[in-house]
């Protein structure tokens, strides 16, 4: 079934077994995962099915899968003791974000089948879910229905921003400390102790468990060339009610937020993505893992990024919100280097200072000159996606700076924390 297709489920996917789905339920609303031939390959079914990682950062799924896969070979000059590792990080340090804990408490069943289908591909030597304590309860439950994972370890993550990072969820389960590492040192050739591992968000190993049972060819039967399949966003801020939705690549925002009962003329802005993502005016915008890096549409196409779209409506301030994320943010960085020791509480104080409108002319400066300053020279990207976000809300709230600058702001800034 290399690249074809089987008859999957035809409406919503990664929900299509209901409500806290039982290992009876799920599999009478998916099937069992089939036995496949030896000339089949799941790397293959998910290069030709174009998923990309759902955690953030929209790599293609099938290039760390490959990368573990070469890694594990016999290698004379790089001696292995143990098999590799897999991780399904459900972590969700983003306050924005609910769509991993929906998914874990709704469909655990089909996480762990792609970790299943992966370790049999694999020959893993080790597997884990990494979560918080909450999320893990369903986890057991379903743990405990079935013979095929007993091998599945889970592990309580801590509740901070950073500890969902890939890198830090290696070093948790290694050190007990959720701190990113040395992005040079890449986890698919050298990871958990040395061994070849592959971090997958949850959501992108329960999307590899419908391509492991209906194929790249059903995959790509919802969202668009470019960007095939479904995803999970959570929508939250001036909404009716904060939901997550079932979506396709390429879908316009504004019928998303209509799924969620907004309607575009009560919108401001929307941020996409979480606090390491960016601010943007819903008309003409569809969410694209194709879209390009660092781009600020104008009716253009932005990454999902997280899944997160944060709605802000009429009558709030963008520059206020912004703040308070930046406030929060420079809070959680692992001060492990001097982007996040100095710049990031620098660029809170003057974003803050911003909001409150009690600087200057020369308080829009001074924030470029931190962003020039902080951008790509962190640790981890845990400066750039803060660094992004202040970029795309002095470009999407550019009138709210002049009203700010000349003290007409209505809104007063929140006090620091995460925004809901």
């Amino acid at each position: 079934m290399q690249g074809g297709t089987a008859a999957g489920p035809a409406g919503p996917r990664l929900f299509a077994a209901g409500a806290a789905a039982g290992m009876a339920a799920h599999l009478a609303a998916y099937g069992e995962v089939p036995r496949h031939g030896r000339d089949w390959s799941l790397a293959e079914e998910l290069e030709a099915s174009g998923l990309t990682g759902r955690g953030g950062a929209g790599f293609g799924a099938w290039r760390k899968f490959a990368a573990v896969d070469h890694a594990r070979r016999p290698n004379r000059y790089v001696p292995r003791t143990g098999g590799p590792v897999l991780i399904a990080n459900g972590a969700e340090g983003e306050p924005l974000s609910f769509k991993d804990a929906s998914l874990l408490h709704n469909a655990p069943h089909l996480v762990i089948d792609g970790l299943v289908a992966a370790a049999a591909e694999l020959s893993a030597g080790s597997v884990f879910i990494y979560a918080g304590a909450a999320n893990l309860a369903p986890v057991a439950a379903a743990l405990a229905e079935r013979a095929d994972a007993r091998h599945i370890a889970l592990v309580e993550a801590p509740d901070t921003f950073v500890a969902g990072q890939a890198s830090a969820v290696v070093n948790f389960l290694e050190t007990g400390r959720a701190l990113p590492r040395d992005l040079a040192a890449r986890l698919a050739g050298s990871g958990f102790k040395g061994r070849p591992t592959l971090v997958h968000n949850v959501e992108t190993w329960a999307h590899t468990a419908l391509v492991a049972r209906y194929g790249a060819g059903w995959f790509r039967t919802a969202g668009t060339p470019e960007d095939p399949g479904t995803r999970l966003v959570s929508v939250t801020g001036n909404v009716p009610s904060e939901v997550v939705l079932e979506v396709p690549g390429g879908a316009p925002l504004d019928s998303v937020l209509a799924s969620a009962g907004v309607g575009s003329d009560a919108v401001s802005a929307v941020l996409v993505g979480g606090y390491h993502g960016r601010w943007v005016r819903p008309d003409g915008v569809v969410l694209s893992a194709a879209a390009a890096a660092g781009s600020t549409p104008a009716g253009g196409a932005v990454r999902p990024g997280a899944g997160v779209l944060h709605v802000l409506g009429h009558g709030r301030c963008g520059l206020a919100a912004t703040a308070a994320m930046v406030d929060y943010l420079a809070g959680q960085s692992a001060r492990q280097c001097g982007p996040c020791m100095f710049g990031l509480p620098a660029l809170a104080d003057v974003m803050g200072r911003l909001a409150a409108g009690t600087g200057g002319p020369g308080l829009v400066r001074e924030v470029e000159r931190l962003l020039a300053l902080v951008a790509g020279r962190g640790a981890c990207h845990h400066p750039d996606g803060t660094v992004q976000l202040v970029h795309s809300a002095l470009e999407t709230f550019a009138d709210d700076v002049r009203r700010h600058l000349a003290g007409q702001c209505q809104e007063a800034a929140p006090a620091g924390g995460a925004v809901r």
